[in-house]
C-alpha cells in the first residue's frame, strides 16, 4: 500500500466529514459499484423470489440478512479504486466468489446485527483479522468513530424505509387516472389471493431496487471512517509529508553529507588521538541491550498501572492526595466501586438493558395502536369522508355550472335531442345534472376540490346501487370523452337516458 498513489487527500478528518468523503467515492464510482451489486444481487433476489413465491416477507426477509455477503463487493471495489487499480466490472464480479471464503458465516450471524457493520468490516475483508487480534484491533478503532458508526446505519435504515415507501408512493402517482377509479391503497391494502402476491413481490423488487443505489455508498461512508481512523493512529498524513520531503533531499543529500564530513573532520580526528591515549572499557552488544532495557522500564518512560475496577475523575484526585498523605476514599464508595466489575452485576445491566427496550418498543406499539385512526389519514390519499358537515352548497364544479337554475326541467329529453349534433354537450348535461341533484337533491358535501372519484366514493356512502351503477357508467363515459376523445356508443347513449329517467323523474330522492 502506497499512500502516495492515493486518489483522495490524506489528512484527519471529522467523523461527519470523513462520511461526506465516502459519499463523493461513491458518486465517482456509481456506475461500477451499482452494477456490480446489481449483477451479484438481483439473480439472487430473483431466485428468492421464485422459491418463496407463496411467502414474499420470506424472500425479502432471506435478502435482507444476505446484505454482508454483497457488501464485500463494493468494499474491494473501493479499496482498488484509493490507489489507482480501479477494476472493470468483469474483474470485480470475478472476484467476489473469492471475497466470500473469509469468516462469511460469523458475518451472517452473530455479527449481522451490528451497528458498525460497515466500519469494522475492512478489518476482517482488507486486515484479514479474526479472533483475539480482531477484538484488540476493534477495541483501538472504536475508542473514537463508533459511535459516527452506528448513526451511520440507524440513519441508512430510516434512509432505506424512505426510499421504499417513495418509489411505492411514486409508482402509485403515475397510475392513469382512468385506472386510478377502482384501485386506491384502501383496495390494495385488502387485497387477497393472487393479486396480493404480485403487489407484495411488486414491493420486494422496489426494495431490491433501492439497495442498488443506497448499499455501495453505505459501504463507502464506513470505509472512509475507518481510513480516517487508520489515519489518525498511524499517522498517514505525516508520513506522506516526511516522504515527499525525503523526495526534495534526495538530489542534494549527497553534497550536504561531504560538507557536513568537512566540517566535522577536525573533531574526529582529535576524538580518535584521544581514544588512543587512554584505555577504553569494551562493552558488549548483550551488555548495552540490557542496559536500555532497563532505563526504558523505569520512570519517566515507563509508569505501569492496574486499574480493576471503575474510577471516577474525583477518585483520581483522591488517589493523588492519598499518596501524598492528604486523604482516604471511604470504605463504602470503594466497595460499591469494586462490585461494578462482579459478573451479577453485568447481568445486571443487561437485563434492564434488554427491560428498557422491551418498554421503548411497547412504548411505540401503544401509541401506533391509540393514533391508529388518525395514522390512517396519512395512508391513504383521499381523507375520510365527512356526510354530515355543514358546507356551502357551489354554484360549480370541475368548472360545469351545477345550479338548479342552469338546468333544463326535462334533463333527460334535452340530452336526447343534443345527441345526434352536440355529443360532448349532451354527456356533460347529464353529468351536470347528476352533481346537481347529488348536491340538492342528497346533500353530499361536494367541493371544488373533490375529483371524480371521490364524487364517487360519496355516491357508495349513500347505499343506493342503482344510483352508484348509473353514476359509475356516465363517469367513465364522461372521462372518456373529456379525456380520451371518444364518444360512448348509440346504445350506450340510449340507456344513459332511460337511467337517468327511471332514477330522477320519478322523484327519486334521499
Amino acid at each position: 500500500m502506497r499512500l502516495s498513489d492515493a486518489s483522495v487527500v490524506i489528512r484527519p478528518r471529522t467523523p461527519w466529514e470523513a462520511m461526506d468523503l465516502g459519499v463523493l467515492m461513491a458518486r465517482e464510482h456509481r456506475l461500477l459499484l451499482m452494477a456490480s451489486w446489481a449483477i451479484v444481487s438481483l439473480p439472487l433476489f430473483i431466485l428468492l423470489s421464485a422459491v418463496f413465491w407463496k411467502y414474499p416477507s420470506t424472500a425479502v426477509l432471506v435478502f435482507w440478512w444476505l446484505k454482508p455477503a454483497f457488501d464485500r463487493l463494493p468494499l474491494y471495489i473501493l479499496s482498488k479504486s484509493l490507489f489507482g487499480e480501479t477494476p472493470s466490472v468483469k474483474q470485480a464480479v470475478r472476484q467476489w466468489p473469492r471475497l466470500l471464503k473469509g469468516q462469511l458465516l460469523s458475518s451472517l450471524i452473530w455479527r449481522r446485527l451490528s451497528l458498525s457493520r460497515s466500519f469494522v468490516m475492512p478489518v476482517s475483508q482488507l486486515e484479514g483479522l479474526d479472533g483475539d487480534a480482531r477484538q484488540k484491533r476493534l477495541g483501538v478503532l472504536l475508542q473514537r468513530n463508533g459511535g459516527a458508526a452506528r448513526w451511520l446505519t440507524l440513519l441508512g435504515m430510516c434512509l432505506e424505509i424512505t426510499l421504499w415507501f417513495g418509489a411505492m408512493a411514486l409508482f402509485y402517482l403515475l397510475i392513469p387516472q382512468q385506472i386510478e377509479l377502482d384501485w386506491d391503497w384502501q383496495r390494495l391494502a385488502q387485497a387477497s389471493g393472487s393479486q396480493a402476491l404480485w403487489l407484495e413481490h411488486m414491493s420486494n423488487a422496489f426494495y431490491a431496487l433501492i439497495l442498488v443505489f443506497w448499499e455501495p455508498i453505505y459501504v463507502a461512508c464506513g470505509f472512509s471512517l475507518y481510513l480516517n481512523r487508520r489515519t489518525v493512529l498511524e499517522a498517514w498524513d505525516l508520513e506522506l509529508v516526511f516522504r515527499r520531503l525525503r523526495d526534495r533531499l534526495g538530489s542534494v543529500a549527497p553534497l550536504l553529507l561531504l560538507v557536513a564530513g568537512l566540517m566535522l573532520a577536525p573533531f574526529f580526528s582529535q576524538s580518535s588521538m584521544a581514544a588512543d591515549a587512554s584505555p577504553s572499557k569494551p562493552v558488549s552488544t548483550q551488555a548495552a541491550s540490557q542496559s536500555i532495557k532497563t532505563l526504558l522500564e523505569k520512570p519517566p518512560f515507563k509508569n505501569p498501572e492496574t486499574v480493576t475496577r471503575y474510577r471516577f475523575g474525583e477518585e483520581k484526585t483522591a488517589v493523588k492526595n492519598q499518596a501524598r498523605g492528604d486523604g482516604k476514599l471511604p470504605a463504602w464508595l470503594e466497595a460499591l466501586l469494586d462490585n461494578f466489575n462482579s459478573s451479577s452485576f453485568k447481568h445486571l445491566a443487561r437485563g434492564l438493558e434488554v427491560l428498557l427496550w422491551s418498554l421503548l418498543a411497547g412504548g411505540v406499539a401503544l401509541l401506533v395502536w391509540r393514533y391508529r385512526d388518525w395514522l390512517r389519514t396519512f395512508v391513504s390519499r383521499r381523507g375520510p369522508l365527512n356526510l354530515d358537515t355543514d358546507l356551502p352548497v357551489p354554484t360549480q364544479l370541475f368548472g360545469l355550472a351545477v345550479g338548479a337554475e342552469t338546468l333544463p326541467d326535462d334533463i333527460a329529453s334535452a340530452a336526447a335531442q343534443l345527441w345526434p349534433t352536440q355529443p360532448r354537450e349532451a354527456l356533460g348535461l347529464l353529468y351536470r345534472g347528476l352533481l346537481s341533484r347529488l348536491l340538492h337533491d342528497f346533500n353530499l358535501p361536494l367541493t371544488n376540490a373533490d375529483t371524480e372519484g371521490q364524487v364517487l366514493e360519496r355516491i357508495e356512502h349513500l347505499q343506493q346501487p342503482d344510483l352508484l351503477s348509473f353514476s359509475n357508467d356516465l363517469t367513465r363515459h364522461w372521462q372518456n370523452l373529456a379525456y380520451g376523445h371518444r364518444l360512448p356508443p348509440a346504445f350506450a347513449q340510449q340507456q344513459l337516458c332511460r337511467d337517468w329517467r327511471s332514477l330522477f323523474n320519478a322523484g327519486a330522492t334521499q
